[in-house]
């Protein structure tokens, strides 16, 4: 695999989860990274903040520099954005992971539940991107990865929670409207998504789900590593597997990602 020594990556919501891994494993190679979220304060439900991320990311041998950001606001966005480059000089990555859910059916989702899922998750994603590009368009290998499944209109993953599904697949199409815009240009623009359910700390908000048959963060984040160190010219408009993605990098043994390898995998959403 390349490296991502010396590169800016502006990740949201990386203060922990997904996000975090991600950054810690560019953190390994020597790489800058942005954590732009909103929690900035301890949350006696969800442990992590931008600083203790930024803490992890400088011990593993990155930058880090942390930024109180709610991507659902404009302004706020921007002034993440400038500040990254005042900081690094520019922006060569956008991981677009931050993500609200809300798994119920039409008469138990709040509007204000089903406001903040399309705020966060589309608008949010494509925001990120808007103020982004202009950074990307220079940098010299460019990628954008957004965390969201490949497009689907099954009836089967729009009946249980069509907000969510809405929210997610918002994600989905932005991705393939962003690469076919600027794939020509040279930006990598795709989208990563895990085969199983990944082992988080906001999974505990989500009742029922057994820790146990589901995998550890780093098969993203090692998966993430391995889209974002490809060369970006020719590569756009792709709905990534994180096991595939691993397997052609060559990592053919995927046991270690287990949180118990004794037990049988649950496979993640919008998945056949």
């Amino acid at each position: 695999m390349g490296s991502l020594a010396g590169k800016t990556l502006f990740i949201t919501g990386a203060s922990r989860g997904i996000g975090l891994a991600i950054a810690l494993r560019a953190a390994r190679d020597g790489a800058n990274i942005a954590i732009a979220a909103k929690s900035s304060v301890p949350n006696p439900k969800l442990p992590g903040t931008i600083h203790s991320a930024a803490a992890e990311i400088e011990a593993a041998g990155g930058k880090a520099l942390p930024i109180k950001c709610d991507i659902r606001e404009e302004a706020e966005v921007e002034a993440a954005v400038a500040a990254t480059v005042e900081a690094f000089g520019g922006i060569d990555i956008l991981v677009n992971n931050a993500s609200a859910i809300w798994l119920a059916g039409a008469l138990d989702t709040p509007m204000k539940r089903f406001d903040l899922m399309q705020q966060v998750n589309a608008r949010g994603s494509f925001l990120c991107a808007q103020v982004c590009l202009p950074h990307l368009l220079k940098a010299a290998n460019p990628h954008i990865l957004t965390l969201a499944p490949p497009p689907s209109l099954k009836p089967k993953w729009w009946a249980p929670h069509t907000g969510y599904t809405l929210a997610k697949m918002g994600m989905s199409f932005v991705t393939l409207g962003l690469a076919a815009e600027f794939g020509a240009k040279g930006v990598a623009v795709n989208a990563l998504w895990p085969r199983t359910i990944i082992a988080t700390d906001a999974l505990n908000m989500i009742p029922g789900v057994p820790l146990d048959r589901c995998r550890k963060p780093a098969i993203m984040a090692d998966a993430a590593h391995a889209v974002l160190t490809r060369p970006a010219a020719g590569f756009a408009g792709h709905f990534l597997i994180d096991d595939e993605v691993l397997r052609e990098a060559g990592i053919t043994d995927l046991s270690p990602y287990a949180m118990d390898p004794t037990q049988s995998l649950l496979p993640d959403l919008f998945l056949d």
